[in-house]
């Protein structure tokens, strides 16, 4: 019976672990986020045991549990979900983004991770997700528009041109404006060499163009002086923060390998491209001739405008004229006239119409750029790579103009013991930019050798692209000007070049040791090695400049070697039992040392056409340059919170550096600044619904720093030539004192900074807004001062000069629509920018620092500092507009202004004298529009952006006017507003088109070349679709994107004529301090294709 019984028993035992064990079950799933990307590396465990597991790289995870069980599933930055195990044995999981965590860390100065609560200044945040598929090889361009005070100019549209970056407007005359690139910890170096001044041609790439920008893994943007204390001099016009892929170390990567590549393709074609008239052809006064004007008759017989009515005579009824190869006195005497072309096209008809010539110079370029990430980690997570490679393939709009790019870029972190953790990342680039010869022209031929001068005012009768451009004699310029005196821009394309080829290494390594669980020391060593390699040439046998009649070649190699480094002790500390007052703190020393190296030969006067070499060419002398620059800081920061919302930090650095003398060769920088939360502080004050108030954050802080000159100012130089003109004995060297003279007792540059503001979330967070305030002034301001020639110099630098300014800077972020899921979602985000920078104190009356002497930009006191000053339309005492006895207006080139700015006659008591004021380029606010909509697997952005006000000099609007490019009635008469210069009163004479647009707005004040530059731009759209993880399941990819978008697709200046199509996002002066001119510089662009995105 017993057993028996025991065997009933042992049964039933059975039978209930059976059934036990029957309720555990393997649960799997998918985890993805809001797009339905899938996740990896997300943390799932069963709540309340230690059972759990990761996702894979394709977000799947298995997990054993039971029926009533519940699933917690964490992920960095998304908020938690938790799932009740049931029926189903499939849990699939979508994660959204927790606004609050995303907001936790943000990278500061000298890479140092901070809460963002924390912050008493403003910090602007630009993912990797609005870098990466941009059109743009260069990563400032990429950032124009993304954060708010930051101001980013191209110097052209053309491919590898320079860029200029500016945060929080100007604030110095001489020294650099520009902001501070630091890349992975290490200030970058982003130099602009450019290959001559913005006159006699400005081609060269900032040196931004090394950075990939689908290597980004974050941009954090420092604005304010207080952000960027510890950065010191280098950081006082504020810091661009770059975190690389490879510098993250991949500590964030999936627990196996995941291999990223994107790849796109884009049209790259001229976006300002002017509308031009098909009315009338070359000439003037409606009558023909092989002009650079185009005011000759119509291209109509009839009509008084009709070429029949043409005085000349010369276009024939059948609507012919003699060819201008035909015609051509060059022609008639080269060789004597016995040469091919004045042979083959004398007595050659040519057909009176209009060609389409500027627009078939110009071609559609392609544009194709490669990226392939592969990261990883360990399983643990202490060992973490990254490697990225990128290939840039760019051909510009312009023919002779290209980008050829690879970049290389590796990195890692490995947690060594419970004590070290190193970090390291290496960066190589190879950057390659071609492009034919840019300079300044002002519409009557170019002062340097201009491209995009001699195609913009081509005659609409003038068949650019038909007519032969090369002497078959001797591969020279010929063009349609009846002396062959304008050079042909297509034989410039095939003969000239500039170039410069850049090999770059740059990177950093880290090593962090723990002392104890509150207390660590770090040390990084960086280094920036660059070679840039440039070449400018030209064949012999050109027209109208020396280089390009007697052939040059220019070669010199720029070598820049930088060497940086770190060493901080970094703590935290509870100073309070009951934990509410703590201290986090950081102290150190940075030494940064920068040697500058060129080295190279000019050569001209070729000997052999087409053999680009310099024993080739007659004369040769030496280029070289050198420089070298030592900066070694101390620094120090100490953050007391208390309760965790509130939290004051002092910070301050001292600097010396190499090249100004022991008395004022160093600097001290204090600053201080305050984050309180009152949302954290006073109860009540959040809304307990979530459906008001969420945070509130007030914030205040005021920084100092200090620009040192660069060079040696001290010390007088001396210039030495090898081959100066001896007369008859011959080749002589000399050694001469430099025209500067030396100031021993000059000083840095001071700079203080004042600024407060709010950050703000309401509505469940869905609403983000952050409002600055900011007032800085500059004061000793180095400025050049003229000095008398009985000195025997002709100017020194010296302090003198105060600018004072203010600003406001809003960021606004709005979920409109938010939806879990694949529901529809529309984040609207706006960032607004004022500032105006006011010079307060001056010694002079004016300091014209950018531009040319009589036209530029000008420091003067009462004024915007950069006020663009040149001749005006000349008034009378009643301010009143005189025009001479031709009817046109009479030029002014100096006004008088009291100690109120406030005009008067020109020799009043007290007053002074300067050249006229005729435009701002400071605009009155810059606004961005950024949109990002998604439903399903489809997304669309798009950015609009607005700058309102901002003068600029135009001479392509002004050269398609004066020209008679775009003007289509040659009818009316002009009767200008004024008085009559000899009688004193009212103008009555009347003068033709061509008189008014090519003797005033061309060739008159330069006020008439004036225009508002108030544009508003679709900078970016873009339309995705993100395929379903169900149709990648038996594909080897992990995630599949397409994405088609476009940049700069649309604009409107809206202020300056609308056939001129101009775009005024251009700095005709180069990389530096002017702004607000174009001297034909160069059209812009616009882009267009499509990229894909596949991981693996």
């Amino acid at each position: 019976m017993k057993t028996k019984f025991s065997g009933i028993l042992t049964l039933l035992l059975a039978f209930v672990v059976q059934f036990t064990f029957a309720q555990e079950k393997s649960i799997s799933g998918t985890v993805s986020d809001n797009s339905g990307m899938p996740l990896p590396g997300v943390n799932i465990i069963v709540k309340g045991t230690t059972n759990g597991t990761q996702t894979d790289f394709d977000g799947n995870y298995s997990i054993n549990a039971s029926s009533g069980n519940i699933l917690t599933f964490t992920y960095v930055g998304l908020k938690s979900v938790e799932q009740t195990v049931g029926a189903a044995n499939t849990i699939n999981v979508t994660m959204e983004e927790d606004a609050a965590m995303l907001d936790e860390v943000v990278v500061t100065a000298q890479g140092i991770k901070r809460e963002k609560k924390a912050l008493g200044y403003a910090v602007s945040e630009v993912s990797a997700e609005e870098l990466e598929n941009r059109t743009e090889g260069d990563v400032a361009r990429v950032l124009s528009g993304k954060a708010s005070g930051v101001q980013i100019t191209s110097a052209s549209g053309t491919s590898g041109s320079a860029t200029n970056v500016v945060i929080r407007g100007y604030s110095s005359i001489t020294g650099s404006n520009q902001a501070l690139f630091v890349v992975d910890g290490v200030p970058f170096s982003s130099d602009t060499n450019a290959q001559g001044s913005f006159v006699s041609g400005n081609v060269g790439s900032s040196r931004f163009l090394d950075l990939d920008p689908n290597n980004i893994a974050s941009v954090n943007v420092l604005k304010g002086l207080a952000a960027a204390t510890l950065y010191g001099t280098a950081g006082r016009n504020g810091v661009i923060v770059i975190t690389t892929k490879s510098g993250a170390g991949g500590s964030k990567g999936a627990k196996k390998t995941e291999i990223t590549v994107n790849q796109s393709f884009f049209l790259n074609d001229i976006a300002s491209l002017p509308d031009y008239q098909d009315k009338y052809g070359g000439g003037f006064d409606q009558s023909f001739g092989w002009f650079f004007s185009n005011w000759g008759p119509g291209f109509a017989a009839e009509g008084v405008d009709g070429y029949l009515n043409d005085p000349a005579g010369t276009i024939q009824p059948d609507g012919t004229v003699e060819h201008p190869y035909g015609s051509s006195a060059f022609l008639n005497n080269f060789l004597g006239g016995n040469n091919e072309f004045n042979n083959l096209y004398t007595g050659q008809r040519y057909d009176w119409k209009p060609y389409n010539s500027v627009e078939d110079f110009f071609r559609t370029g392609a544009v194709s750029n490669t990226s392939v990430n592969i990261r990883g980690a360990s399983t643990d997570g202490n060992l973490s790579y990254n490697v990225n490679y990128g290939h840039l393939d760019e051909d510009g709009f312009t023919p002779g103009n290209r980008i050829r790019r690879n970049t290389l870029s590796v990195g890692g972190r490995a947690k060594l013991s419970n004590n070290f953790t190193v970090s390291a990342s290496m960066n190589y680039s190879r950057n390659d930019v071609v492009s034919p010869p840019i300079a300044t022209s002002q519409g009557n031929g170019t002062a340097g050798w201009s491209t995009f001068g001699n195609v913009f005012f081509t005659p609409r009768n003038v068949d650019l692209m038909g007519l032969p451009w090369e002497l078959p004699e001797n591969g020279g310029s010929i063009y349609y000007r009846n002396g062959n005196d304008i050079i042909n821009p297509r034989w410039s394309v095939a003969n000239a070049q500039n170039g410069q080829l850049t090999n770059r290494i740059f990177g950093t390594a880290n090593l962090m040791y723990e002392l104890n669980d509150n207390l660590n020391i770090t040390y990084r060593a960086g280094i920036d090695w660059y070679n840039e390699r440039n070449h400018a040439q030209s064949n012999k046998n050109g027209v109208n400049f020396n280089d390009a009649i007697f052939g040059f070649y220019d070669t010199w190699d720029n070598n820049v070697s930088i060497w940086d480094h770190f060493v901080a002790l970094g703590g935290n500390y509870n100073l309070t039992n009951d934990e509410k007052l703590g201290v986090t703190f950081t102290a150190g020393a940075t030494s940064r040392s920068r040697t500058f190296d060129q080295k190279g030969v000019t050569s001209d006067g070729q000997v052999v056409f087409g053999l680009i070499a310099h024993s080739n060419y007659t004369n040769q002398a030496p280029i070289q340059g050198y420089s070298f620059r030592n900066i070694i800081g101390v620094f120090g920061e100490a953050t007391f919170d208390w309760d965790n919302y509130a939290f004051l930090t002092f910070s301050g650095r001292n600097d010396w550096v190499s090249n100004l003398p022991t008395e004022n060769n160093s600097q001290f920088y204090p600053s201080v600044s305050l984050s309180f939360l009152p949302t954290a502080a006073f109860e009540g004050i959040k809304s307990a619904s979530g459906k008001g108030l969420n945070y509130l954050k007030v914030r205040a802080g005021l920084g100092t720093s200090a620009g040192f000159p660069g060079g040696y100012p001290t010390a007088l130089s001396v210039n030495q030539d090898t081959q100066a003109n001896g007369g008859s004995a011959g080749a002589i060297v000399t050694n001469t004192v430099s025209n500067t003279n030396a100031n021993p007792d000059l000083k840095p540059e001071l700079i203080s900074e004042f600024e407060v503001g709010f950050d703000a979330k309401f509505l469940d967070n869905r609403v983000n807004l952050n409002v600055s305030y900011f007032n800085r002034k500059s004061k000793d301001l180095i400025v050049n001062k003229p000095l008398p020639e009985s000195t025997g110099f002709t100017f020194t630098q010296t302090n003198i000069g105060k600018v004072e300014g203010d600003g406001w800077e809003l960021d606004l972020s709005a979920d409109l629509f938010k939806n879990d899921g694949n529901g529809f979602n529309w984040n609207t985000r706006v960032n607004f920018t004022k500032s105006e920078q006011i010079v307060t104190e001056q010694a002079d009356d004016q300091i014209i620092y950018a531009g040319f002497s009589n036209q530029g930009n000008a420091a003067i006191r009462g004024e915007q500092l950069g006020v663009m000053i040149g001749s005006r339309i000349e008034r009378d005492a009643d301010g009143n507009f005189l025009v001479d006895t031709s009817g046109n207006y009479v030029s002014g080139t100096q006004m008088a202004i009291d100690s109120n700015g406030n005009e008067v006659p020109l020799g009043t008591a007290g007053s002074r004298t300067i050249t006229p004021i005729v435009g701002n380029p400071n605009p009155d606010y810059v606004m961005n529009f950024i949109n990002s909509l998604s439903y399903k697997n489809f997304n669309l952005g798009f950015q609009v952006s607005h700058v309102s006000g901002g003068d600029i000099h135009s001479a392509t609007v002004s050269t398609l006017l004066g020209r008679g490019l775009i003007p289509e009635d040659r009818k009316n008469t002009f009767i200008l507003p004024g008085i009559s210069q000899s009688t004193g009163l009212p103008n009555t004479l009347q003068i033709n088109n061509s008189s008014y647009y090519f003797n005033n707005v061309l060739f008159g004040p330069s006020e008439l070349n004036v225009w508002d530059g108030s544009v508003l731009r679709l900078q970016e759209v873009s339309f995705g679709y993100s395929f379903p993880e169900k149709f990648l399941e038996k594909t080897p990819f992990g995630a599949l994107s397409v994405t088609a978008s476009g940049f700069n697709l649309w604009y409107d200046a809206y202020n300056t004529p609308d056939r001129a199509n101009f775009d005024p996002n251009v700095a005709g002066t180069g990389v530096g301090n002017g702004r607000g001119y174009d001297y034909l510089n160069g059209p812009s662009s616009k882009r267009y294709g499509l990229s894909i995105k596949a991981s693996f």
